[in-house]
């Protein structure tokens, strides 16, 4: 008689009898009738049932049920306009799966350490599911956006025998009689895999042991890494802002009235097409200095250079050709000005900072050895991945998204410790 639904798809059956299984999430009651809030995961309903119309046993659980108690509902689907989905359920009957205990997370305000100490309770709040879901939209937005450009898909392994930019802020783990590290990139992977494949990305986990407490740094976050044979550093970059105007075309798409609920700004995501600014490390620094940086020619940008630099844009700025000096062995430098290396930072606006960062590698075997020895990096270790520079190499690139701070810059959040279900940071391991 009844009919399983979920609350995503009610609008199919009005005036039919459902069935919905879930939680109350809240309730309130008038006279003679109750009003429950129930939520399945996919939506939030308004359900209502009288003293007169179902028996006392089943007013009286409705009556008697407390929040994230488990219910089953059954009833029939009406359409209520005043009501925050639009539809209502007449409920005919009730089944307590499990009532709880008084529930620890109330509409009062709570501290943040409260709410991550309770975060696997947290995530059922409607901010936090709604953050989740454009998480989601995002990620397979990314995946569609390769997948219809010709990538394939390669998994890079999680334990890894060797750095990709030196083993400071690495995990190093036991690995049977050797040690192993919890693998910061699946870069040089990928770039394995592109000889083989053309256009190839991997997407997974990546760990840093960084001690910073800063809003943009976890310690465990996923990445999005894209790897090209015969790309240049500008094609790279055409391929970036590409592939983000698509993703948050998508996300407004499917997610605007999420977006809303979160305080996000429409307007400014609609504002989100290639191109983006293009600006010389030299011209940046130049730009942060009239603008009250201290940062000196050299120096890496901080958060609070990227922070002053993208509140000046109103779509994301690419930061291109830093100082060889200060980034990772296997950059290729700029041969019209081999001082900089061919690398870029893409900076969300609004004060987010970098999202993306890739460039050219380099593909000279004797000149990836001597970089390789410079940084006091073990030869034996990259043996396979100087193999590379010997068969067939070639001019190379790509990039790397954060999944975490781009999803934080979407949804116009404060911390990236919302972006994830459970962020592992400096001081924060559970639950």
């Amino acid at each position: 008689m009844y009919k399983w639904v979920y609350l995503d798809r009610i609008s199919e059956y009005i005036g039919n009898k459902v069935t919905i299984k879930g939680w109350l999430f809240n309730r309130r009651s008038s006279g003679g009738i109750n009003f429950l809030l129930l939520r399945d995961g996919t939506g939030i309903i308004q359900a209502s049932i009288t003293k007169d119309s179902v028996s006392k046993e089943i007013f009286n659980i409705a009556s008697s049920l407390t929040i994230e108690s488990s219910v089953i509902v059954s009833g029939e689907v009406k359409k209520e306009p005043r009501s925050m989905s639009g539809y209502e359920i007449i409920i005919e009957n009730i089944e307590v799966i499990k009532l709880t205990e008084e529930y620890p997370i109330t509409k009062k305000e709570h501290g943040i350490e409260f709410l991550m100490d309770l975060r696997h309770l947290w995530l059922r709040s409607p901010r936090q599911r709604a953050i989740l879901k454009i998480r989601n939209t995002i990620i397979k937005s990314i995946r569609d956006f390769f997948d219809d450009e010709g990538f394939t898909l390669v998994d890079a392994p999680i334990f890894t025998p060797s750095a990709c930019e030196g083993t400071t802020n690495l995990f190093e783990v036991s690995y049977f009689d050797d040690k192993a590290y919890l693998t910061q990139s699946g870069q040089l992977y990928m770039e394995a895999a592109c000889m083989a494949l053309g256009k190839v990305y991997c997407f997974g986990p990546t760990f840093r042991a960084e001690k910073s407490k800063t809003r943009r740094h976890l310690t465990e976050f996923w990445m999005i890494e894209p790897e090209i044979a015969y790309i240049t550093l500008e094609e790279s970059m055409e391929l970036q802002e590409k592939m983000l105007s698509y993703v948050v075309e998508k996300v407004l798409e499917k997610h605007e009235r999420l977006l809303k609920f979160l305080g996000r700004d429409i307007n400014a995501l609609r504002k989100i097409k290639a191109p983006f600014e293009r600006l010389h490390y030299d011209k940046a620094v130049e730009i942060l200095q009239k603008n009250g940086s201290d940062i000196k020619w050299g120096d890496d940008f901080g958060g609070n250079d990227e922070t002053i630099l993208t509140k000046l844009f109103e779509k994301p700025v690419f930061v291109h050709r830093y100082p060889a000096e200060a980034k990772a062995f296997y950059m290729k430098k700029d041969e019209e000005s081999p001082k900089y290396a061919l690398c870029s930072d893409l900076l969300a606006p609004e004060g987010y900072g970098e999202i993306i960062g890739g460039g050219q590698r380099e593909d000279d075997y004797e000149t990836l050895l001597n970089a390789i020895h410079k940084h006091g990096l073990p030869e034996e270790a990259f043996k396979w991945y100087l193999d590379l520079r010997k068969y067939g190499s070639v001019p190379h690139g790509g990039f790397g998204l954060g999944i975490e701070r781009t999803v934080s810059w979407i949804c116009g959040l404060s911390h990236v410790r919302e972006t994830i279900p459970f962020p592992r940071m400096l001081k924060r391991l559970t639950p």
